[in-house]
This record gives structure tokens, C-alpha cells and sequence, in this order.
């Protein structure tokens, strides 16, 4: 990407948006799909339940305000849980058990586990995604320093750059992340 991306609940409001709505998928999908699992779907019937899901982050992002005193997660949990519910009650007999997923989505206990497991997962998918759009030394001082935990004069000789190279090839990679996460993680 040659341009600084704004918040991507921002760029999905564009009207011709198609690498937001690739970068939303690639985001998203493994999470909703860990959600469906976990309520007991089986792989075809989560993987259904994904799909029914974007439709409607299809049919209402492009329109969404989004409102930074609510959380984007809960709402995308919601949702979930509504296209869940629905395809329950056009089942016969019904799969999964609703009480699961109610309490795997929503379950006031189990708020914090959810909290580390949708922000572990959305950055990690992020990072994955993020990293085609760097150069490749910039991503390797990026990561030695904020992953690896590797002091900054270290990678920087190890990769050949200048001390303030490696530190802005850090602070370049984290500031998009920041960017490319603005909205998301609330």
C-alpha cells in the first residue's frame, strides 16, 4: 500500500472499497469462525455461519457510524449471535446448542477471556496481513524489536541498518498498526 490507511471501519464507507472489504475478511473470519466452533457447529455449518455473517457486514458497513464509546467486537458478537439464532430456528432438527453459544458470546464471566482472545487474534491477523506491505528489512527490524524483544543496536547491526533505521522501522510498522486497528480493538 502506497498511501497511510485510515481506520478501516472509515474505508469500508467508500463506495469502491474492495481491498477494506479484503482486509475486513482476512481479519475477521478465522475469529467468527473460532466463535461458531466453540458453540459446537460443525465445520460446514460454522464456515455457513460466516458467510451469513459478512452479508450483513456487507448489506450495513458501508453505512455504519461508528460510535467510539461502543464496542465494534460487541457488536460483530451480536450479530453473530443473531445469524446464529436464525439459522437455528430454520433448522430442523437444530445443531449446536443455543445456551452455548449465548454463554460463549456473552457470558459476563468470561469477559475478560473473550477480551484477550479477540484482540490476540484480530492483531495477530493484522500483523500477518500488514506484513506483504512492508520491505522486508523494515518488517524484520519491526520484529526482532517488538516481538523477539531484541535490543534496537542488535538488529540494527545484524541487519545492516542504522540505530535509528531499526527504531523507525519499529515506530513506521506500530504507528500502522495503530491506524489499521483505530476502532477495532474497543
Amino acid at each position: 500500500m502506497t498511501r497511510t490507511p485510515a481506520s478501516l471501519l472509515q474505508r469500508l464507507r467508500e463506495a469502491n472499497a474492495p481491498e477494506a472489504w479484503e482486509r475486513l475478511v482476512l481479519l475477521y473470519t478465522p475469529l467468527i469462525y473460532t466463535w461458531a466452533r466453540q458453540a459446537g457447529l460443525q465445520e460446514s455449518d460454522a464456515a455457513d455461519l460466516v458467510q451469513d455473517v459478512f452479508v450483513t457486514l456487507v448489506q450495513t458497513l458501508p453505512s455504519f457510524d461508528y460510535d467510539r464509546r461502543k464496542s465494534f467486537r460487541r457488536w460483530l458478537r451480536t450479530i453473530t449471535l443473531n445469524k446464529w439464532r436464525d439459522r437455528q430456528k430454520k433448522r430442523q432438527p437444530a445443531t449446536g446448542d443455543p445456551a452455548i453459544l449465548q454463554e460463549e458470546l456473552s457470558a459476563p464471566d468470561e469477559e475478560q477471556f473473550w477480551e484477550v482472545d479477540y484482540r490476540k487474534q484480530l492483531v495477530q491477523r493484522a500483523l500477518s496481513i500488514m506484513s506483504r506491505d512492508f520491505q522486508p528489512a523494515t518488517w524484520k527490524a519491526f520484529w526482532e524489536q517488538v516481538v523477539e524483544g531484541r535490543p534496537a543496536a542488535e538488529v540494527a547491526a545484524e541487519l545492516g541498518l542504522t540505530i535509528g533505521a531499526a527504531y523507525a522501522a519499529k515506530f513506521r510498522v506500530l504507528n500502522r498498526l495503530r491506524q489499521e486497528m483505530a476502532g477495532m480493538l474497543d
